[in-house]
């Protein structure tokens, strides 16, 4: 008679050495990897000099509820490559404005951003030639009248070329 005797599993300090490692290296290459994709995708610019931004920002705001207040509405339309923004005043009709300067920037990375002024072709029409690559992007107008602004708005919208 043979008696068959398996030995029960022991958790070694070896087996507790190999848990902590593999735990560990994990949270490492995650970090790695996402420090990686983080500092090859945005350039992390949003302002050039925060404190300067943020000495501005009441005068700004100010400014920028004086034109929502005056109800001026500006509208954007980007096709094949012909960029036109029209800026008017519901029930009053167009916006004239001196200067219409719009700032395209992708929403990750810097590569194609742009910036481009447009031209008027009739009061509040204004229109712009630029190729532009299909995707999302984030646009600022900036409208400006004898020197003072008009219109300073910025939205984020999609560009679909079709092929």
């Amino acid at each position: 008679m043979s008696a068959n005797t398996e030995k029960p599993f022991v958790f070694t300090g070896w087996h507790m050495l190999a848990t902590i490692c593999s735990f560990f290296g994990v949270i490492i290459a995650v970090n790695f990897t996402m420090a990686y994709y983080a500092t090859h995708s945005w350039s992390g610019i949003v302002v050039e000099n925060t404190y300067v931004a943020s000495q501005q920002f009441n005068d700004t705001t100010a400014r920028i509820r004086a034109i929502l207040d005056s109800g001026v509405e500006g509208r954007m339309s980007v096709n094949k490559g012909l960029i036109v923004y029209d800026l008017d005043i519901p029930g009053k009709g167009p916006v004239i404005a001196d200067k219409v300067t719009a700032n395209f920037k992708r929403p990750v990375g810097t590569a194609q951003d742009f910036s481009i002024e447009l031209q008027a072709e009739g009061p509040g029409h204004f229109v712009a030639r630029h190729e532009m690559g299909s995707g999302h992007w984030i646009y600022e107008i900036i409208a400006l009248r004898d020197g003072q602004m008009v219109m300073h708005e910025a939205n984020r919208m999609a560009v679909l070329e079709e092929k």
